[in-house]
């Protein structure tokens, strides 16, 4: 076989791919053994038919589909590789030569990884930031911790303040006529949340139990269902109940309730040593992600669009993986925002381009440094990730292999070593 690359655009070409006859040929016999167990002619047994019978009969133009899916998903691969190229996306196939007895001749249009030239990656400046714990943070946190042992108790007399839970039903209607979706029973909001239109919740500050009023809201231009967008709305509300987040007094009791500790002082005490160790945390990835990103500002690369949409692809997936964690699916979450899919993922464009360009300059800075990960980095990785899950180091071992999961192991790890040496050689390096 041979394989011939020519450049088209900064990240395009086509790559040119020669399979000699006598594979070709091979192909075809395949091609052939699969077609003909399906094949009745009349005088032979079904699948007996004789190669030149078959061929006279259906031509052997026949065979070539067949054939060409036998070949491509070997002979494609085989050529990328000879041909030193790393694509980011599927190929455009078109056939140049298909004939018996011919070499089987193929171009394939491919969008490739880009190349990178590094600028200035070492001797990098972090600009200053401030990580201590104020006496805010800690309270801050301890009302947080409050919140997670509140009660929400029934309001009998009072009216709905921001942050209460309202229980409703709601019918919506424009210009006179209820719309699909518009209306729902003993609906639970959480006033405040922003969960509906806007304008929709500020009208129910101020409603009593069991008072109805008209909401007049006006739909967003951009709202995902065109019938509905800027079209002014008026949902019919009842509410039913009010609901009010009873928080438990700050004192020694509190203390004992959420901790191990018998004083409030205690847990203030502990609560600070905890901020001060996130806040280390978060002063190291601030350090690291902030030389990654200079880095990949002062490198000089064109990104395939194909790359970013491939990184947004990802981030959708993990989107839903929260929302499902959250109890609710995409199409709810659209429905409630007014967006549609191609706003969430417009939204994620500029994280998804920063991400990609962010590694392929690591990627670049590897390369240029010979950073490698050995044997025993990624056994210890083993052992750490073990220790976590809490599972024999075989077990996990195992697991890791069926999946892959080793090699994107290495992979991380090449990575964290990368940065680890952006960190060690830049300015503020210790």
């Amino acid at each position: 076989m041979k394989a011939s690359w020519e450049k088209t655009e900064k990240n395009r070409g086509v790559l040119t791919v020669e399979v000699d006859e006598e594979q070709f040929g091979e192909a075809l016999d395949q091609a052939f053994r699969k077609v003909v167990k399906n094949v009745n002619v009349p005088g032979f047994r079904k699948g007996k038919v004789p190669r030149p019978i078959f061929e006279k009969r259906f031509g052997v133009e026949s065979l070539y589909q067949d054939a060409l899916d036998i070949l491509l998903p070997e002979a494609y691969p085989q050529a990328v590789e000879q041909a030193g190229i790393e694509p980011v996306d599927q190929p455009e196939i078109d056939i140049d030569q298909l004939e018996k007895g011919k070499p089987f001749i193929f171009k394939a249009t491919v969008t490739v990884k880009p190349e990178v030239q590094l600028g200035q990656y070492k001797e990098l400046e972090i600009p200053e930031k401030d990580f201590s714990v104020s006496d805010e943070d800690i309270d801050a946190e301890l009302k947080r911790m409050q919140e997670r042992q509140g009660q929400l108790i029934a309001v009998e007399d009072g009216q709905v303040e921001k942050g209460d839970r309202v229980i409703m039903d709601f019918e919506g209607f424009i210009d006179g006529e209820p719309f699909e979706g518009g209306q729902a029973e003993r609906y639970t909001l959480e006033v405040g949340s922003n969960q509906f239109i806007p304008g929709f919740e500020d009208q129910l500050i101020g409603m009593k139990a069991e008072e109805e009023k008209d909401v007049v809201v006006t739909f967003p231009e951009e709202y995902q269902e065109e019938s509905l967008a800027g079209k002014e709305a008026t949902f019919k509300v009842k509410v039913h109940e009010i609901k009010r987040m009873e928080l438990p007094e700050l004192d020694d009791e509190f203390a004992q309730d959420v901790s191990e500790f018998d004083t409030l002082e205690e847990l203030k005490s502990d609560v600070e040593n905890k901020l001060k160790e996130q806040k280390k945390n978060e002063e190291e990835s601030y350090k690291r992600n902030t030389l990654v990103e200079k880095a990949a500002e002062n490198a000089e690369i064109e990104v395939p669009d194909v790359m970013v949409e491939h990184e947004i692809d990802h981030m959708m997936q993990h989107f839903q993986q929260q929302l499902q964690m959250q109890g609710i699916n995409l199409e709810q979450y659209t429905q409630f925002t007014g967006q549609d899919t191609s706003q969430i993922r417009e939204q994620f464009q500029e994280d998804a381009g920063k991400k990609v360009r962010a590694n392929l300059v690591l990627e670049a800075i590897a390369a240029e440094e010979n950073v490698e990960v050995n044997d025993e980095e990624v056994e210890e990785e083993v052992k750490k990730l073990a220790e976590q899950m809490e599972r024999d180091v075989e077990e996990v071992r195992r697991l890791l292999n069926a999946q892959g999961g080793v090699n994107q192991m290495k992979e991380e790890l090449k990575v964290r070593k990368t940065i680890d040496l952006l960190v060690s050689n830049s300015k503020n390096a210790a």
